[in-house]
């Protein structure tokens, strides 16, 4: 399942969004292609039987477990470069904040990670060479309910087989993993570029059921960017008893002259804890008439997937627009949840996020 490229961002829409990398780093066969220095790649081999159908558990360890079991996970992991590499495998700590899935220090741990264990934390694989490893979580038999976050970390060290784990520099919180280089000097002046791919854990723990998954979208508003480039943001409340994590597409139809266009993605990496708001944006041609559009955004976080319809215009450069009339579907009267989000709009007026392009987690 090959990951997307993100976009680079660098409007005040932008800065609502939170925008974080996915979780995943997919391998497909042995290709001899060039790969960037170092290259490595993992891959969830496996998902529980009843969540084969949840495109997010092939892409995560996701998983609901009563206090005193465990789970086991298989992982493919993968040199993809021309020269033998020593990778080390291991838990990381992670946690969700302000909308995105963020990526403890190097050597920082937690309750999941305490339950956490492989059995290859080595591999020496040659190149373009595979290993199976597996995972195992064995959560102890009086721990709370509630849901916890982790990564499975792959790392090789372009100098120093030892820099890796706990020792080398890492990404900065909210980063993602992927085919990422993280250069750490040493002494000497000499540079150590380090490589991490990995695949997030989200382990719930409780007795009876899973807590439901849910969502509700509750808002579009249109902008345009100093240079004239439109967006558009979408608030989305998490409704459900678990973490979710955002992907969908805008079409906007009705335009001028009938014009319609899309699907256009949505910038994905936002992630919510049970309860919180927050907001995912798309960006559209640069060219794009300002309307006035009917807007139709699909979301979904794994199985659930929602759906509302409202009616926009795009505003001048630099100026964010009124938000969406509503005409169908979930999205919440605009009057409350629009003005909210043209408010935290206004007060990031000027800020600009660049999301880094990644591969993984």
């Amino acid at each position: 399942m090959p990951d997307r490229r993100w976009r680079r961002w660098a409007t005040l829409i932008a800065a609502v969004c939170c925008v974080a990398g996915p979780g995943f780093v997919a391998w497909a066969g042995t290709s001899r292609a060039p790969a960037p220095e170092g290259a490595i790649g993992v891959q969830l081999l496996e998902a529980p039987a009843q969540r084969r159908a949840d495109p997010r558990a092939h892409r995560y360890i996701v998983d609901h477990v009563p206090p005193g079991t465990g789970i086991r996970r298989q992982i493919l992991v993968v040199n993809k470069s021309a020269e033998d590499r020593r990778i080390q495998v291991y838990p990381g700590a992670a946690s969700i904040e302000q909308g995105q899935f963020r990526f403890a220090s190097a050597g920082s741990g937690n309750e999941l990670t305490s339950w956490t264990k492989v059995d290859e934390p080595v591999l020496d694989l040659a190149p373009y060479e595979q290993a199976v490893v597996e995972v195992t979580i064995d959560v102890p038999a009086k721990t709370p309910e509630g849901e916890r976050y982790a990564v499975i970390w792959a790392a090789t060290s372009s100098r120093d087989p030892d820099a890796l784990a706990g020792k080398s520099s890492e990404p900065p919180h909210g980063a993602g993993g992927g085919d990422r280089t993280d250069p750490s000097t040493r002494p000497g002046g000499n540079v150590d570029q380090v490589h991490r791919v990995g695949i997030r854990i989200y382990l719930d723990v409780g007795m009876g059921g899973e807590p439901r998954t849910d969502f509700a979208i509750e808002g579009m508003v249109p902008a345009r960017n100093d240079a004239g480039v439109p967006s558009v943001s979408v608030g989305v409340r998490n409704t459900g008893g678990r973490a979710i994590d955002l992907g969908g597409e805008l079409e906007l139809s009705d335009g001028p002259a009938g014009m319609r266009t899309g699907p256009h993605d949505v910038a994905r990496g936002t992630t919510l804890l049970p309860g919180e708001t927050g907001t995912v944006s798309v960006e559209l041609p640069a060219e794009l008439p300002n309307g006035p559009w009917t807007a139709t955004i699909r979301l979904r976080s794994g199985l659930v997937e929602h759906t509302a319809t409202g009616q926009l215009t795009f505003p001048a450069p630099g100026e964010v627009g009124a938000p969406a009339t509503v005409l169908s579907g979930m999205l919440s009267t605009p009057t409350v949840i629009g003005a909210s989000l043209v408010v935290g709009l206004v007060l990031l007026t000027g800020v600009g996020l660049v999301a880094r392009r990644t591969r993984a987690t």
